[in-house]
């Protein structure tokens, strides 16, 4: 699945949630391709559409949010410009990223599930890339680099950060 990555996650109103809500209902197991709906619109999953998941589903607003908290892939604040997705494996762990992981916690200044205050990075873990003789991996937006050394990771970043300024 393709995500597009914009600066701002899109604006939603209630009624857009809706329209969403109205086009996945009557699938069969409509809950999963709901809220994948919902995300791939407007980036993250509105705690306000829980409870209009809940009513055209007929369940609970707790089993919406267990649904939703259960699977790391949702998300229910927007995201950074770029979503940094970090391997958990066992297969990056055994070259190293788990200090990539501290390393990248240090530098953007933020944990797993969190965005740096200038909405630029999202950390997020991520638990197999299919990059494992390739490790330690990182997925930035949908590329994935292997190899990853704490010196490649700044050099990313700082690439990704950039602004290009025209000069007249």
């Amino acid at each position: 699945m393709s995500q597009t990555h914009s600066p701002v996650a899109d604006a939603w109103t209630p009624a857009q949630i809706q329209a969403v809500i109205d086009a996945h209902r009557s699938r069969p197991g409509a809950m999963l391709p709901m809220l994948h709906a919902i995300q791939d619109r407007f980036g993250f999953i509105p705690e306000e559409a829980v409870p209009m998941i809940a009513d055209a589903l007929r369940h609970t607003r707790a089993e919406v949010h267990g649904i939703i908290s259960f699977y790391h892939h949702f998300r229910t604040h927007p995201a950074g410009r770029n979503v940094v997705q970090i391997c958990r494996a066992e297969a990056c762990q055994s070259v190293g990223s788990r200090q990539l992981e501290a390393h990248a916690r240090k530098v953007l200044g933020i944990d797993y599930h969190q965005t740096t205050p200038d909405h630029e990075f999202t950390l997020e873990p991520v638990y197999c890339l299919g990059n494992c003789a390739c490790g330690p991996s990182i997925r930035v937006n949908d590329d994935i680099h292997g190899r990853m050394t704490p010196e490649q990771f700044d050099e990313l970043t700082d690439e990704l950060s950039a602004t290009v300024v025209e000069v007249k």
